[in-house]
């Protein structure tokens, strides 16, 4: 927290980030010298002992931050390889610079419309900065837990029901930027945000469910009345037609008795034209 403190001060100043990590590792004094040129006599005098405290294996995704008498030694972590320490003076912390993902705990959260939905997701990173993650924070995987717990919570806060359900993408590139922002100084770099599941209550999914039924319902009465209304229109027209050639009308009915008597039918009801009685009438 010092650390930071004296980040955000230089910051006001004008001074970077490196400036200040260059700073922390300046000089270590005359008695730090002292220390460590009798620390390297006793080293080389020893040599056939001290050589297996001082080499120092870091595999290919890790790095090494040397504290030489509590101060970092060098402003770029030690590795992949092999490097030397001195005894007694450095200690050395590893840092694993593989991305790690970790599942966010379900959490009840009340949208802006005043819903409670409970909302779980996966947050990815790595460590793209050593010496920060381990300077400026003391543990940098679980203050990265903690603040995407409480990112979740504020971003979703201010989303509708309507929104958390369909922009879920938007919803998650929003926590990513506000997550990498912030562990920016712990040397943290989120590199995907995900949002999981949105479980709803159940007495909402059946409101939910009852007016997506109501809709359909409507939508398809809508599609029915299109259809007579056309149907009726498409009649209209027909008949239409038919009155300009009375023959057409007689086709039809011997059509439409054609069609009766192909389903072998035992009683057969032919429909008689009324212009065809007139026709006798008038004889």
């Amino acid at each position: 927290m010092e650390m930071e403190d004296q980040m955000e001060s230089q910051k006001r100043r004008g001074i970077s980030k490196d400036d200040l990590i260059s700073e922390r590792t300046g000089a270590l004094g005359c008695i730090g010298w002292f220390i460590v040129i009798l620390a390297g006599i006793f080293t080389i005098l020893l040599f056939p002992i001290t050589i297996w405290f001082c080499l120092k294996i870091v595999q290919e995704y890790e790095r090494a931050v040397i504290f030489r008498l509590g101060r970092i030694t060098d402003r770029k972590a030690k590795g992949p390889g092999i490097f030397f320490v001195l005894p007694c003076t450095d200690t050395f912390t590893k840092v694993d610079l593989r991305t790690v993902s970790f599942d966010i705990p379900p959490q009840e959260i009340l949208t802006k419309d005043s819903v409670t939905v409970s909302v779980d997701g996966v947050v990815y990173f790595r460590v793209s900065d050593p010496i920060a993650s381990v300077a400026n924070v003391s543990n940098a995987d679980f203050a990265t837990r903690l603040l995407a717990q409480t990112t979740l919570r504020n971003v979703l806060g201010t989303k509708n029901l309507a929104e958390l359900l369909s922009d879920r993408e938007g919803i998650a590139h929003s926590m990513q930027s506000s997550l990498d922002e912030a562990t920016d100084d712990w040397g943290i770099k989120v590199e995907r945000v995900e949002i999981k599941d949105v479980k709803l209550p159940v007495q909402l999914q059946r409101a939910m469910a009852a007016e997506a039924e109501a809709s359909r319902e409507a939508r398809a009465k809508v599609i029915a009345a299109e259809g007579e209304m056309n149907a009726s229109r498409a009649l209209k027209e027909a008949s239409l037609v038919i009155a300009e050639s009375p023959s057409a009308l007689q086709l039809r009915y011997l059509q439409t008795l054609n069609t009766i008597a192909a389903e072998k039918n035992s009683t057969i009801i032919f429909p008689l034209p009324m212009d065809v009685l007139s026709h006798f009438m008038r004889k």
